[in-house]
C-alpha cells in the first residue's frame, strides 16, 4: 500500500473501472476511481417473464439495458469529472446472477430466451442424471459441490434437448452467468468464472475444469460450455461495434468478473477461513470462505473462489427478517420505531421467554420444512416486550448453532441486510456469538468497489473505503445468553416431535 500511494497516485486517482452488476431485477453501474469512490452511477430495469413455474428472462433486454446504463454512466461522469475520459477506464467487470441457461448460435445471438436459477423444471432430468451417473447423487456431490436439483444448467439442457430439440439443434454456446452474455457482447468471447460455473451443475469444483465424464452421461457437447476464467482475469477488450453502443472505447479490457454470491462475499471482506459474512434479509446465509466445499451441510452452496484459493461456502437459512417484521407486526403494528422501544424494554435473556424462530420450516441449522415456530417460558409477567426481543434472540441462537458446525472458529464476522438495521438486533448477536460484529454503513457500495480492486490490482481498496461500527460483546450479556442458548437447544429436538 505505501508503494501505491507515494509512487502512483497521481496516475490512479485519474484512472477508472466501471464495474456492474447484472441482477434479476435490474442492471447496476458504478464507475469507481483508484480511491475506491463512485464518481458516477447507473441503473435499468429489468423484466421477469413468468409463466407459470417457469422464470426467463430476455439477454436482449440485458444487453440494451447495459448500454443504456453505460452511456448514461459515462455522461454523468463527464459532467462530475472535469478530467474524465473514456480512455481512462482501465477495465470493465461484472458480477451477476448466476445459475442460468443462456443458449446462444453461433454468432453469439440468443436461440431463446434465459432459463433462470429460480426455474425448477428439470426434476425429472435431474432424477435421470441421478441414475445414469456412476455413484448417483452423493458422487455428484462430492464432484461438483452442489447437490444434484432441477434447478441447475446441466439439467435444464437436458430439458431443452429433449423439450426443445429444435432450439437446441441450433446451439452453439451456453452461458452460466447474465454478465457472461454481456461480456460475450462486449468482447466476442464466450466465458465464464469458476464461482458463477461453479452453480452449472457440470465443474468439477476442486480443479476448477468442466467435467467430461458428467456431460458425457448428461448427453451434453462439452465444447458448447464456456472458457473458464479466475474473476480477475482479462479476457478481452471492447470491440469497435460494442463501443459504438456503449459509449466505452474500443480495446477497453474487459474482465471475466464474478458470480453475485462471490462477489457479495469479496465485498463483505470475507477472503479467508475464519472470517464469516451474515446476510439478514428476509431470509438469510451465512458466508464463508474454506478450504473444501460445504458437503455435509444441509443446504449449503459451493464456490469456487478464483480471487484466492479455496471455496466460498454459503449456508442459507429461512427464517431472518421475516421474523424481525412478523414480530413488528403482531407487537408493534407495522412500526419499526415502536419495535425497536420494545426490543431495549426487555432486558437480555427476555425474561425467561425463549423462541423457536422456525415460521416457515428451516434448512439450517435443521432442515426441516414442516417444524414450525413457538415460545417457551411464558407466564403471567411475560410482556410483548419480552416475546418481541426473544424472537430476535430466537434466530440469533438458530444462527450461532449453525456457526459452530462450521470448521474455522470465527476470527471476524460481519453483519449486512436489512436486519443489520436494528442496532438492538446487532447488540444480540455480539452478545450470543460472543464476538465483536462489524456492520458496513455503505455496505450498497462494496461489491462494486470490490470488483474494482480486482482490476486495480490492489486488495486494500475496499478496507480504504468501508466505513463500519463494531458491536462488542458484554461479558455479563454474553454469560446470560450461554445459559439461555443451552434451553434453546433442547426446543428442537422436542417440538419436532409435534409435526
Amino acid at each position: 500500500m505505501i508503494l501505491f500511494f507515494s509512487a502512483t497516485m497521481n496516475d490512479m486517482t485519474t484512472e477508472y473501472v466501471a464495474a456492474f452488476d447484472a441482477g434479476t431485477t435490474a442492471l447496476k453501474g458504478a464507475l469507481v476511481n483508484g480511491q475506491g469512490c463512485i464518481v458516477a452511477s447507473a441503473s435499468s430495469e429489468l423484466d421477469l417473464i413468468i409463466n407459470g413455474d417457469y422464470r426467463e428472462q430476455s439477454p436482449d433486454q440485458w444487453w440494451q439495458a447495459f448500454c443504456s446504463a453505460s452511456r448514461h454512466m459515462i455522461e454523468q461522469a463527464r459532467q462530475s469529472e472535469s478530467e474524465f475520459n473514456v480512455t481512462r477506464i482501465r477495465g470493465i467487470i461484472f458480477s451477476g446472477q448466476m445459475q442460468d441457461v443462456i443458449v446462444l448460435n453461433g454468432e453469439l445471438n440468443p436461440v431463446r430466451n434465459a432459463i433462470l436459477y429460480s426455474d425448477g423444471r428439470a426434476e425429472e432430468q435431474a432424477k435421470q442424471l441421478a441414475e445414469t451417473y456412476q455413484g448417483g447423487a452423493e458422487r455428484f456431490l462430492n464432484t461438483v459441490g452442489n447437490r444434484l436439483e432441477g434447478c441447475l444448467p446441466l439439467p435444464k439442457l437436458m430439458w431443452l434437448r429433449e423439450h426443445e430439440p429444435e432450439t437446441y439443434a441450433r446451439i452453439r454456446h451456453v452461458l452460466i452467468s447474465s454478465k457472461d452474455y454481456l461480456i460475450a457482447q462486449l468482447t466476442g468471447e464466450c466465458v465464464g468464472d469458476v464461482a458463477a460455473c461453479s452453480t452449472a451443475g457440470a465443474m468439477n469444483i476442486r480443479n476448477g475444469q468442466w467435467n467430461a465424464e458428467l456431460c458425457e452421461v448428461a448427453g451434453i457437447d462439452m465444447t458448447i460450455l464456456p472458457h473458464l476464467h479466475n474473476p480477475q482475469d482479462n479476457i478481452g477488450t471492447v470491440t469497435e461495434s460494442a463501443a459504438q453502443r456503449t459509449g466505452f472505447s474500443a480495446g477497453t479490457a474487459v474482465y471475466a468478473g464474478i458470480g453475485d454470491a462471490g462477489a457479495t462475499t469479496l465485498a463483505s471482506g470475507v477472503s479467508h477461513p475464519g472470517q464469516y459474512n451474515i446476510n439478514i434479509g428476509t431470509s438469510g446465509w451465512i458466508a464463508t470462505v474454506s478450504p473444501e466445499p460445504f458437503t455435509d451441510k444441509p443446504g449449503a452452496a459451493n464456490l469456487a473462489f478464483g480471487v484466492e484459493e479455496g471455496f466460498v461456502n454459503a449456508v442459507p437459512f429461512l427464517n431472518a427478517g421475516d421474523v424481525h417484521k412478523w414480530v413488528t407486526g403482531v407487537f408493534a403494528d407495522g412500526d419499526y420505531v415502536e419495535a425497536h422501544r420494545l426490543i431495549e424494554t426487555s432486558k437480555p435473556g427476555s425474561n425467561g421467554v425463549l423462541c423457536l424462530p422456525y415460521l416457515v420450516g428451516e434448512r439450517f441449522p435443521v432442515m426441516n420444512p414442516n417444524i414450525r415456530g413457538a415460545y417457551v417460558g411464558l407466564d403471567p409477567d411475560t410482556a410483548k416486550a419480552d416475546m418481541m426481543r426473544a424472537a430476535l434472540e430466537g434466530v440469533a441462537f438458530s444462527i450461532r448453532q449453525g456457526m459452530e458446525s462450521f470448521d474455522a472458529k470465527p476470527t471476524e464476522i460481519s453483519l449486512i441486510g436489512g436486519g443489520a438495521r436494528e442496532n438492538a438486533w446487532c447488540q444480540i448477536l455480539a452478545d450470543v456469538l460472543e464476538h465483536p460484529i462489524e456492520v458496513f454503513a455503505n455496505a450498497d457500495i462494496l461489491p462494486a468497489v470490490a470488483m474494482a480492486s480486482l482490476v486495480f490490482n490492489v486488495p486494500d481498496l475496499l478496507q480504504s473505503v468501508c466505513e463500519c461500527t463494531v458491536y462488542q460483546p458484554n461479558p455479563d450479556t454474553a454469560r446470560t445468553y450461554a445459559d439461555a442458548y443451552r434451553r434453546f437447544l433442547s426446543l428442537y429436538p422436542m417440538l419436532r416431535t409435534m409435526d
